[in-house]
């Protein structure tokens, strides 16, 4: 009976071909055909490091960044927001002006790497932007900022870097700073400062998504109460998938929801950070990496995957991001859910490594019985809807 039937089919596709009808082509898998974006990538910090160019293949055996062009292209991830990242330090005069060199600096490199690979990448300021990009075969650079603690006590310094291209900034990191407390510190201000009150309006006038990972829980309450627009968490876990006070809550989750937000998902705080001393170490020498000779990178490169042998960062894997997915998506709905992985800036669980694994996530979401537009929502949808709501 089997040959039987290949034999029918055999017949009739050459019927077909004689009719002068061609057998219809095979669609290229779902996730190379959606639109990937992911809110917060870290790969900014590479960008000055000698002997490191973005247009090359890395692998992680030998390099620690987890984000290049080669391998955009592997895991189908179209672009996103390359981070203006900050280290909290003093909050004086001093302070802030190292502060504010370095962020400037950092918005100058993605700037440059934009410019060196102008064929194959350009920068978005809107929603319009990316899609567009995506349209014309490029990827997508937006450019966002993590840390406000640069703008010193100056918020005239917010128009200076929207004017530079940022569209997505959080006030605060680990620490509080001027303008708010951090998830991880003790209080100070209860929330926004006096001063990171004016900061939200500011951001709102000028239409720059405010973005509230690493923020308190009164903060997270008081920017969603002030601000005018729907915001974004760029890289931030449940804290149903683990009790830390970096993750949000479900019922914080609903009241994003309710507003317009996205919470954008991430891989890091699904357990508790082994940051052992050789670990603290290491990762205090990796934000410097920029600095060091191609030979000291190769050292901490090695150091690194050395101690990964004996000690894993992270006591979780895919199977547990992909549970705290979908229970996200079940609390957030598919209108308010995206991905933030925190690539190259501690982001990163076996069976995640890096982004070449993205196109698992979408098999995982179509076979949990997603619509094709639902998970496109989620790759891009809900981000470039946050966006381009700013200001209207």
């Amino acid at each position: 009976m089997k040959r039987i039937a290949i034999l029918l089919a055999a017949t009739m596709l050459s019927a077909c071909s004689a009719a002068g009808d061609k057998p219809e082509a095979a669609q290229p898998p779902l996730h190379s055909r959606m639109l990937v974006l992911d809110t917060h990538l870290d790969t900014p910090l590479h960008f000055e490091r000698q002997g490191w160019n973005f247009a090359d293949r890395h692998d992680l055996a030998t390099d620690l960044s987890q984000l290049d062009i080669p391998r955009m292209r592997d895991g189908n991830l179209d672009g996103g927001f390359f981070a203006i990242y900050t280290e909290q330090g003093p909050l004086t005069p001093a302070g802030y002006a190292a502060a504010l060199a370095h962020a400037r600096k950092r918005s100058d490199l993605i700037d440059k790497m934009i410019a060196d690979n102008s064929g194959v990448i350009g920068a978005a300021r809107t929603a319009e932007d990316a899609r567009q990009l995506n349209k014309d075969g490029k990827l997508v650079a937006f450019k966002s900022m993590e840390n406000s603690y640069p703008l010193g006590e100056d918020l005239s310094l917010l128009q200076e870097f929207y004017d530079k291209g940022v569209r997505l900034a959080g006030p605060v990191h680990s620490a509080n700073n001027e303008f708010a407390d951090s998830a991880t510190d003790k209080p100070r201000w209860n929330g926004l400062s006096p001063l990171g009150k004016q900061w939200v309006a500011e951001m709102n006038r000028l239409g720059i998504v405010i973005d509230a990972s690493h923020s308190s829980d009164a903060t997270f309450d008081q920017i969603l109460q002030l601000s005018k627009y729907p915001i974004l968490l760029s890289h931030s876990s449940l804290r149903s998938a683990h009790d830390h006070p970096r993750n949000l809550d479900e019922g914080r989750l609903r009241k994003l929801a309710e507003k317009g937000g996205a919470m954008c998902i991430s891989t890091i705080f699904m357990s508790e950070m082994n940051m052992s001393p050789a670990r603290a170490k290491l990762f205090g020498e990796y934000e410097h990496i920029g600095e060091m000779t191609p030979e000291a990178q190769a050292d901490l490169t090695r150091q690194w995957r050395e101690l990964d042998k004996t000690e894993a960062m992270w006591a979780a894997d895919f199977e547990d991001y992909m549970k705290m997915m979908l229970r996200a998506i079940e609390v957030g709905g598919v209108d308010h859910i995206c991905f933030g992985a925190d690539w190259d800036g501690g982001g990163g669980l076996k069976g995640i490594e890096d982004i070449s694994a993205l196109p698992k996530v979408t098999e995982r979401l179509k076979a949990a019985g997603y619509s094709d537009a639902d998970i496109e929502k989620m790759w891009s949808g809900n981000i470039l809807r946050v966006v381009a709501a700013q200001r209207k």
